[in-house]
């Protein structure tokens, strides 16, 4: 429950209202302002004049929307004005930037004049790369938007009609599914014939849903030809040749109810009257046409949506218009079409039916999710929305033709992955190399929920083979539990596998000179972590991913003595790769050496460059310590400065340096201008520590404290990969671990 004090302070409390303008380029110096406006301006101001296209090179306009009202239908308010609409319009804004980066002017225009709004939107388009109409009452909104969209050159999109319509129309194809009835044959009832109900139900006939089995409904009841009372050239169009004059009557027989209009309009002896396994979108705000638990109590097989967050199966419109618009307007669309707004329903629907992330369900508190009669729309909060929703209307507009260019949607999809996080960024590229050559990994943990969908998404991405070590009836039952299709998963239970004798006998040649006996090895061989490092080292398997529920010495020690490290190589690390908004760096060691000597940090240094490299970054090494240089004698410093010298004699091609303070390896103000002697000419971007408890205490940190995002740890110096999770792993990260481990197999296999 929001209290009105606490909404009053949310929006005055601080810098006054939601948004603010931000440069996005330098403005430190009189050079950077010289750029940014006389003289340096007038270059793209020019190249603009040239080619009207190249607004878009230079300028905001590529990415810029107008959120446009007169305020005369602000959500449940009524006709309050465009001055009172705008804290409304400001929240719109902040919805496009958080949930898509699109920037957002407002514009509360001063009149109810339909054809005035029309004229100062029209002779704004130079400024805007899409409009986005916004609390227009009806028949005015429909009168407006046709103009528009007729005269003006960019796209313009209504979103109290289409992004209502396509959320709904989304909902409704999964409901259709999950209730088994045919979209042609099924009788819809529409509740409330202004913006939302009209476009509803024009973009339900675009999808099947016959127009003589549709009746439109409004506060005078039934919509049919021949009425006169509140009647409009729209309402015209869905007016229906019957008898039937009440919503009551109309409900009887139906398979669907969509409401758009008001509270308790509906009752349980309606909901009663309708056909079997009836779907009912009840969402009227806040409280809709019949609460969830009437409706339930009149039929318990009742699909169900509304316009709430505490109720199963929200429909809410930030599903819709943030991504709309960013594929639109990364297209250059010179307008919105049905093909577009289909493919958006489409999108929608589909994604309903793949795994939820972990993250989305921990923003709602629920522990499970999956399609079916309480979940057939995503949730507003989930990231996916917009990797799957833009590029699908994109290529829509491409296909349509009303696209100015054409892109490449694989890359576009990298794109946008990148906006929701650098880790997605740098993530998406270690995806694609691991989809060129799958290998498979080796989960010892398989009976885990978590394994299991992860197993499914790298199954489906074609990212890796996933082999589940446990009991295969319990794996089967939590398969069909989870309702996952694993068909390209190997299920191996280690004490019923054939290889089990001779693992057992190729564990007792390696450590029976360890104080292991062979009847030890065959009780070693039971446990799944010994079994999955031994499949790795007998070529069984091409890497391991495990430690979801163990401790990290239980999982990390098999392998150390099965697989074991490189020749010539010595140690093996743990190095974290850290992702800020607008960087990436490489910590280590944060997990394995407690307290190295200068020979141990000149070698994880090494490693710790080399898994740089695989992510594509060109490695600058700093040696961290608590003294600049010299300046302070210690045998801590001395041993940092005597790795540092290690590193330059073994790896003469590296861009290293140190002992160094943190700040000194990251800031470059500090390095060029106090120590410009360094080796280093900008900041690092891979730092190690010099103890296990600094390179530790450092990354949680940075994760919890300093907004980075922590992939790892990435094990290195093994002779195969293996990778030891975080306790209580999150599904993406299981994935990213397993993507690593499958890139580095293919490595291995080319002899790098």
């Amino acid at each position: 429950m929001i209290r009105k004090q606490e909404a009053l302070e949310y929006h005055s409390g601080g810098r006054r209202g939601k948004i603010e303008i931000t440069p996005t380029k330098p403005t430190r110096t009189q050079r950077d302002l010289a750029l940014a406006y006389s003289p340096g301006v007038a270059a793209p101001c020019l190249e603009i004049y040239a080619d009207p296209e190249n607004v878009f090179n230079y300028t905001i306009r590529g990415n810029l929307v107008a959120v446009v009202t007169n305020g005369t239908a602000v959500l449940g308010l009524g006709n309050i004005g465009p001055m009172a609409a705008k804290p409304v319009m400001e929240g719109k804004a902040v919805l496009f930037k958080r949930f898509a980066d699109i920037d957002v002017f407002d514009l509360e225009v001063g009149s109810s004049d339909p054809d005035e709004m029309i004229r100062v939107v029209q002779a704004l388009e130079p400024t805007f790369g899409g409009i986005n109409l916004e609390d227009i009452k009806a028949p005015d909104c429909f009168y407006i938007e046709e103009k528009l969209r007729e005269s003006m050159n960019i796209p313009v999109f209504h979103d109290d009609q289409h992004g209502t319509a396509i959320i709904t129309a989304a909902a409704l194809l999964n409901a259709l599914e999950v209730a088994d009835k045919d979209i042609s044959k099924v009788r819809v009832v529409y509740n409330g014939a202004g913006a939302a109900g009209i476009a509803c139900a024009e973009l339900f006939a675009d999808l099947g849903v016959r127009r003589e089995n549709m009746i439109m409904c409004d506060s005078a009841g039934v919509i049919y030809k021949g009425r006169e009372q509140g009647m409009n050239p729209y309402k015209a169009r869905l007016a229906s040749d019957t008898s039937l004059r009440t919503l009551a009557d109309a409900m009887k027989g139906t398979d669907v109810f969509i409401g758009v209009s008001v509270a308790g309009v509906v009752t349980r002896k309606m909901v009663a009257s309708m056909n079997e396994r009836p779907i009912i979108m009840a969402m009227a705000n806040p409280d809709p046409e019949i609460t969830y638990e009437d409706a339930k109590a009149a039929q318990s097989d009742v699909i169900m949506a509304t316009g709430r967050s505490d109720y199963p199966n929200m429909v809410n419109n930030v599903l819709g218009f943030p991504f709309i618009f960013r594929g639109a307007l990364d297209v250059r669309a010179r307008r919105f079409n049905e093909e577009m707004k289909i493919a958006a329903v489409h999108a929608l629907a589909n994604l309903a039916k793949r795994d939820v992330p972990d993250s989305v369900m921990r923003a709602y508190g629920i522990d499970r999710l999956r399609f079916g009669p309480e979940y057939i729309i995503p949730k507003p909060f989930d990231p996916r929305v917009l990797t799957w929703v833009s590029p699908a209307v994109a290529q829509a507009a491409m296909d349509s033709g009303v696209a100015r260019i054409e892109i490449d949607m694989d890359e576009y999809r990298h794109q946008l992955a990148s906006r929701l996080g650098r880790s997605r960024e740098v993530m998406g590229g270690v995806i694609a190399r691991a989809k060129k050559q799958t290998k498979r990994i080796v989960f010892p943990e398989g009976e885990e929920d978590k394994i299991l969908r992860a197993s499914q998404v790298l199954i489906d991405e074609n990212i890796a083979r996933p082999i589940l070590l446990g009991r295969s009836d319990i794996i089967e039952a939590r398969i069909k539990e989870l309702d996952m299709e694993l068909s390209g998963v190997s299920v191996v239970s280690p004490r019923a596998a054939p290889q089990f004798d001779r693992y057992v006998d190729e564990l007792y040649k390696l450590r029976n000179r360890r104080g292991v006996t062979l009847s030890e090895a065959r009780v070693l061989m039971a446990d799944h972590n010994v079994f999955g490092s031994m499949m790795v080292n007998m070529g069984d398997a091409d890497a391991m991913v495990a430690g979801l529920t163990q401790h990290y010495s239980s999982t990390i020690r098999p392998a150390l003595q099965i697989i074991r490290t490189r020749p010539g190589t010595h140690k093996v690390a743990g190095v974290y790769m850290m992702i800020f908004k607008n960087d990436v760096k490489f910590f280590a060691d944060t997990t394995v050496n407690i307290e190295p000597t200068a020979e141990d940090l000149a070698e994880i240094a090494i490693e710790a460059a080399e898994v740089a490299r695989r992510f594509n970054v060109e490695p600058r090494v700093a040696m961290l310590s608590f003294s600049n240089f010299g300046s302070t004698h210690h045998p801590l410093t001395e041993k940092v400065r005597l790795a540092t010298e290690l590193v330059r004699k073994r790896a003469p091609a590296l861009i290293v340096d140190g002992e160094m303070q943190a700040d000194t390896a990251v800031v470059e103000e500090i390095l060029t201008e106090t120590y410009p002697f360094s080796t280093l000419k900008s900041p690092a971007n891979v730092l190690v520590f010099p103890t296990l408890d600094a390179g530790n205490i450092a990354y949680k940190l940075m994760q919890r404290l300093g907004g980075a995002e922590a992939i790892g740890p990435i094990l290195t110096r093994l002779r195969k990969p293996v990778h030891v999770l975080q306790r209580g792993a999150e599904v993406d990260e299981i994935i990213n671990m397993a993507a690593i481990a499958a890139v580095e197999a293919q490595e291995e296999k080319a002899g790098r």
